[in-house]
């Protein structure tokens, strides 16, 4: 049945078909061979609609939500302004500015896609005019926004984590210190990169200039300070705090800076119902599909074939990572979390392994994996936004895209990287 499961989805995606489609037929043909026939089939729907039941889902909307209100408001061009201010002078300053936006923007958005959106269209044609190369350009900006998959607020944790049982308040704590490593090995290779190729800096900014630029910003600042502070005092639980993020977005962008009017409501609705409903779908057929191939122990049987269960946790967090990080460079992140998160799950239940430091590790591989070529999703949305060829927007990416593999091993070698700011907060 495994072979015929994977051969279909395989053929199906092949084909063209959206990954819906694909989980969808293998959930409904596995169903119809573990059972011989489809006179329970409510059964696999009930399933799949459990996918979609948890309470914490709710935080997935509201975060997209939030995000788009966000994108089309002036909350990402102060956050920039703010990082400028203070480090656009510095040689590479240009560049560690545009990888420091991406860190904030991902701790308001939590989304990568809309990280290259939000800060990749006003900064690449800044670092184009100082004199940075179009493919680093790109690849700064793409790798970048992978840090916004591990700051708080990110939707790959609370995907990982209604699959898993794990701790979404714990997840986007534990976050915190992988994606500020990343952040400074990218400064660092920004630093070398500008020193190298002898990249004129930007002028100074006066004290008075970017006093102005924190009053500026002090208002975007406060959604990290909502999400991280409002979790780890105890006064939301993270569905609560994207509630609360949404209001504030709300207040900030139509209230305060005035940067929107009630016209552009229905197409901020619009877009994150389109946004929202591809994922709940993606998440109801995925459960299903997990809850198949666990039923007929085809986890166990892939695991036991290739080893992994005899690998002990080194060896289970490297096999994990391998596989998140190959299969994201083919399919979406959300449906990757989906279906290997549950055929790793007894491997990880048996090696004892935290699963926090597992849910870090794993939303570290699939962002990288959506930045890495062929098909990562984020290089896509590069070329849709900077109309710019392929080969162009993926030829900058294997530096970061080692230092991301290099993050990735420190993480396994030394889990309090991740498990720092989780331990202090929460035990």
């Amino acid at each position: 049945m495994t072979t015929i499961i994977i051969s279909i989805m395989i053929v199906l995606l092949l084909l063209g078909f959206p990954m819906m489609i694909p989980l969808a037929t293998a959930a409904f043909v596995g169903f119809y061979m573990t059972f011989g026939g489809l006179g329970q089939m409510e059964t696999l729907i009930q399933q799949m609609m459990g996918g979609i039941r948890p309470t914490a889902l709710i935080a997935v909307p509201m975060f997209i939500l939030a995000a788009d209100i966000m994108t089309r408001g002036q909350s990402a061009n102060r956050l920039i302004n703010m990082v400028m201010s203070f480090v656009g002078h510095i040689k590479g300053g240009l560049a560690v500015s545009t990888a420091a936006s991406c860190t904030l923007f991902g701790a308001v958005s939590g989304s990568t896609q809309a990280t290259v959106v939000a800060v990749g269209s006003p900064l690449r044609p800044r670092m184009l005019k100082a004199g940075y190369k179009d493919p680093f350009t790109l690849a700064l900006i793409i790798n970048s926004s992978d840090i916004a998959f591990l700051i708080p607020p990110s939707i790959g944790m609370i995907i990982y984590g209604v699959i898993s049982g794990t701790s979404i308040g714990e997840l986007f704590i534990a976050g915190i210190g992988p994606g500020l490593l990343i952040l400074a090995m990218f400064s660092a290779y920004c630093i070398l990169y500008a020193t190298i190729n002898k990249v004129p800096t930007e002028p100074r900014a006066s004290w008075k200039q970017r006093a102005i630029s924190v009053k500026d910003a002090l208002w975007p600042l406060g959604f990290p300070v909502l999400i991280v502070g409002g979790i780890y005092g105890g006064v939301f639980s993270p569905t609560e705090a994207a509630a609360a993020c949404v209001l504030y977005a709300v207040l900030l962008e139509f209230v305060v800076f005035r940067s929107l009017k009630l016209h552009h409501i229905y197409a901020i609705a619009k877009s994150t119902g389109l946004i929202t409903a591809v994922v709940f779908i993606l998440v109801a057929v995925g459960n299903g599909f997990s809850w198949i191939i666990s039923f007929a122990q085809i986890p166990q049987t892939i695991l036991a074939a290739v080893g992994v269960n005899e690998a002990g946790p080194v060896g289970v967090l490297i096999a994990i990572s391998v596989a998140f990080f190959v299969a994201c460079m083919f399919v979406d992140p959300i449906v990757v979390i989906l279906v290997l998160t549950p055929i790793f799950a007894p491997a990880i239940a048996a090696s004892g392994l935290d699963p926090v430091h597992v849910g870090v590790l794993i939303t570290l591989q699939v962002a990288i994996g959506s930045a890495t070529p062929p098909f990562g999703c984020d290089i896509f949305t590069a070329i849709a936004i900077f109309k710019r060829p392929y080969w162009e927007v993926i030829r900058g990416t294997p530096p970061f895209v080692f230092m991301l593999v290099l993050a990735a091993a420190l993480i396994i070698m030394f889990p309090q990287i991740a498990l720092f700011l989780r331990d202090l907060a929460f035990r």
